[in-house]
């Protein structure tokens, strides 16, 4: 009996001590991550989201993010919605409804947004690495992160990292209702020079709109 009690703690304290690399590994990787686009002054970069909601229904969406990281300004523009925000105030364009909505800008650091999409991971959870995995030939790093706050709307998130440049290939998150949203990122360019005008609205490009102001 004691032997066998021996061997249980034994593989406890083995998965335990596994379990405690993973969190290791999974931080230097996240350290990796974070120290590569704090290089950045300004990010562009081209994505997909997926959506796949939990009764078998599907939509994706294409578009580009152009992001001042210094000063939490971002453009986001997609076929059917464009988003600016000067960090102050952010415009919502619809295209097909030809309607802009006006609404002050959230920069919390609680909820993942254009401002913080490169960096999200920091702090609030928890993590570990997983195994890794290929797509479309590329090699990937996998760390799955946990919300240390219960009453997120979302369990998990899934963050894949390309080996090869440490820049995020995609992050799939896991909301409660059974839905998953991948956001996959694609032709990333760090400090390109970006306008200043183009993180402010500009009502003479939307001529025809209906404006909405719900500050």
């Amino acid at each position: 009996m004691k032997k066998q009690l021996g061997l249980v703690l034994s593989f406890l304290l083995l998965i335990g001590s596994q379990y405690g690399y993973a969190q290791n590994d999974a931080k230097a990787l996240l350290n990796k991550i974070s120290q590569k686009y704090n290089g950045y002054k300004t990010i562009q970069a081209g994505f997909t989201l997926d959506i796949r909601q939990a009764n078998g229904g599907t939509h994706s969406d294409v578009g580009t993010l152009y992001l001042d990281k210094a000063n939490n300004k971002y453009h986001v523009n997609t076929k059917n919605q464009i988003l600016i925000s000067d960090s102050k105030t952010q415009w919502n364009i619809m295209k097909a409804e030809k309607e802009v909505e006006i609404s002050e800008a959230s920069n919390s650091t609680n909820e993942i947004n254009p401002t913080n999409i490169f960096s999200f991971y920091t702090s609030g959870f928890k993590y570990a690495l997983a195994r890794a995995e290929k797509a479309k030939g590329t090699s990937l790093s996998v760390v799955e992160l946990t919300p240390v706050d219960s009453k997120k709307n979302y369990s998990k998130i899934k963050l894949r990292i390309n080996k090869a440049n440490n820049l995020i290939y995609d992050t799939t998150i896991f909301d409660k209702s059974g839905n998953r949203y991948t956001y996959t990122l694609n032709a990333q360019e760090g400090n390109k020079n970006i306008a200043s005008s183009f993180f402010t609205f500009n009502k003479n490009n939307y001529a025809g709109f209906d404006i909405v102001d719900l500050r």
